[in-house]
């Protein structure tokens, strides 16, 4: 039998465990609490909550959209995200990116509400204000007595007038022509009817009659403008051609090219090459000076438009527009094409060489054409060792990097072209940084590749298939550069139509030695004198 005193020890035993286990419990458990409570703290003392919401205030006028934004403060807020509540949908809607959209005037209110439990909000009230319109246009009365082209000007009112767009037209164009500056252009003697509406939705025109005397409906020509009419194509450009050198426009065409010029209207061998298109638009105003004959002006108007549409968008232009799949797509500094194409823009928004003559629209898209140009030149200046340098004679119209033309034509540093491209950054007015660094540094590449003490000499070589030759002999103090320069040793180099590069003029056939210009004094003035020049004018060291 278990005594009564064995059976005690084991009760009070089995007590002291379960009363050690309940102090270890309940000291876990607080522990555990406390852990608990104080993670918990952490966590919501690491949350930053919004203390200050204010809506940008804003009116609106008509139907624009408002993207709404708001200052939030602490800047170290955690949660940034805001409601957006809007008192009257009928009047706007409000998306939830806070786009407020409105569907007529009228007041609505926008609540911002924070979202980080800060209960944190604002409110504006946006009034949505009808635009200002036109209520009318006034215009003085004008007329021609001389037949000469006149420039009406209209007043819109009232002056705060949110959109002053104007839209002018004509009641009889075979009297006259105006374009959409109010420039009237008289091309005969008649009466017209000049209508200027407003492009605001007002309604409001205007219109006044206009009286024109004294145009001579007898046309002054010369031939070799009336030569140029006859050989401009339909897209308003000039062929290379049967008149490459120009001379072919100064005597009276013969009936089979009257035929062929009529004949090939419609086709599309555009190009700004040796001079084409800009040469024969330059012709066409001297000859509208001089006669006012409006056949002429008109037909130089088309020749700019041409170029206007013929220049890429990253500002080069191509030898050929349109575009044929060849060479001739690059970007085309060779024999100055873009040189000629972007001093003509300039002299038009500066209103140079007889310019003044076109609409005054022209300028602005001149100038705009005359600058993405720039751009584009300062984008392809070739790097030698991260130095800049000069320019290929053509680039690649997408990455702008040189590349090659005809087989003789491979990619190099131009020592011709290149002084065209560098006279076009020197014209800017107020050159920039970027601008002035690319002039600078192609200067020094001039420099750094001139040839000393050599010249060519054209000899009479009967044992040569041309009859002639082309020869390097020392001369002297004289000096010279090459056409081409190879980009890696900044050596000049020389090439046949086998594509073969040479080291020397005498390597390559005759034919290639005395048909193309292997050499020549090309920098010697920019160096000499423009340069020089250019830095006086704009004060640069």
């Amino acid at each position: 039998m278990i005594s009564l005193k064995l059976i005690n020890l084991y009760q009070i035993s089995i007590y002291k465990l379960k009363f050690h286990t309940l102090i270890y419990f309940t000291i876990f458990s607080t522990l555990n609490l406390s852990c608990s409570k104080d993670e918990e703290s952490l966590q919501d003392d690491s949350k930053v909550l919004l203390e200050s919401i204010s809506i940008k205030a804003s009116e609106i006028k008509g139907s624009k959209s408002l993207k709404l934004t708001a200052n939030l403060l602490p800047n170290n807020a955690t949660n940034k995200l805001l409601r957006w509540e809007l008192s009257d949908e009928s009047i706007a809607n409000l998306s939830s990116s806070g786009i407020l959209n409105p569907l007529k005037y009228g007041s609505v209110k926008v609540v911002a509400k924070s979202t980080d439990g800060s209960d944190i909000f604002d409110e504006r009230v946006f009034d949505f204000i009808p635009p200002i319109l036109v209520n009318s246009i006034e215009v003085d009365q004008y007329e021609i007595t001389d037949g000469l082209p006149i420039q009406i000007f209209a007043l819109v009112l009232p002056t705060d007038a949110e959109n002053k767009d104007l839209v002018w037209s004509i009641s009889d164009s075979s009297i006259a022509s105006i374009d959409q500056t109010g420039l009237l252009t008289p091309l005969t003697n008649g009466t017209v009817q000049i209508t200027i509406s407003s492009t605001d939705n007002s309604g409001i025109f205007r219109t006044i009659e206009v009286e024109i005397s004294g145009v001579n409906t007898q046309k002054r020509t010369t031939l070799k403008a009336e030569n140029i009419l006859l050989w401009q194509r339909n897209n308003g450009g000039w062929p290379k051609e049967p008149h490459n050198s120009f001379t072919g426009y100064d005597r009276r065409q013969t009936p089979e090219e009257i035929q062929e010029a009529m004949n090939k209207k419609a086709f599309t061998d555009t190009t700004i090459d040796n001079n084409h298109t800009t040469g024969e638009v330059r012709i066409l105003l001297e000859a509208y000076k001089n006669t006012n004959n409006n056949d002429y002006l008109v037909a130089a108007i088309k020749g700019v438009e041409y170029l206007f549409t013929a220049q890429y968008a990253n500002g080069g232009w191509p030898q050929y527009y349109p575009l044929r799949n060849n060479y001739s797509r690059h970007i085309t500094f060779n024999d100055n094409a873009m040189y000629n194409v972007m001093m003509l823009m300039k002299d038009i928004y500066t209103t140079q060489a007889n310019t003044q003559y076109f609409p005054e629209a022209f300028k602005e898209t001149a100038k705009n054409s005359f600058y993405k140009g720039i751009e584009v030149i300062v984008n392809t200046q070739n790097l030698i060792d991260g130095i800049r340098t000069a320019w290929c004679a053509q680039h690649h119209a997408s990455t702008l990097e040189p590349v090659k033309a005809r087989d003789y034509e491979l990619i190099s540093n131009s020592g011709s072209e290149s002084v065209g491209v560098v006279r076009v950054l020197m014209s800017v007015e107020n050159p920039s940084q970027n601008i002035i660094e690319a002039v600078k540094a192609a200067v020094s590449w001039f420099n750094s590749v001139k040839l000393l003490n050599i010249t060519t000499q054209r000899i009479t070589d009967s044992s040569q298939p041309t009859g002639e030759d082309v020869i390097v002999v020392n001369s002297p103090g004289d000096v010279i550069w090459g056409r081409f320069y190879d980009l890696e040793t900044n050596q000049p180099f020389f090439c046949g139509r086998d594509g073969v590069k040479k080291s020397s003029l005498s390597e390559i056939d005759n034919e290639r030695r005395t048909g193309y210009a292997w050499y020549g004094g090309w920098p010697k003035n920019l160096l000499n004198y423009e340069f020089q020049n250019w830095k006086e004018k704009n004060n640069i060291q």
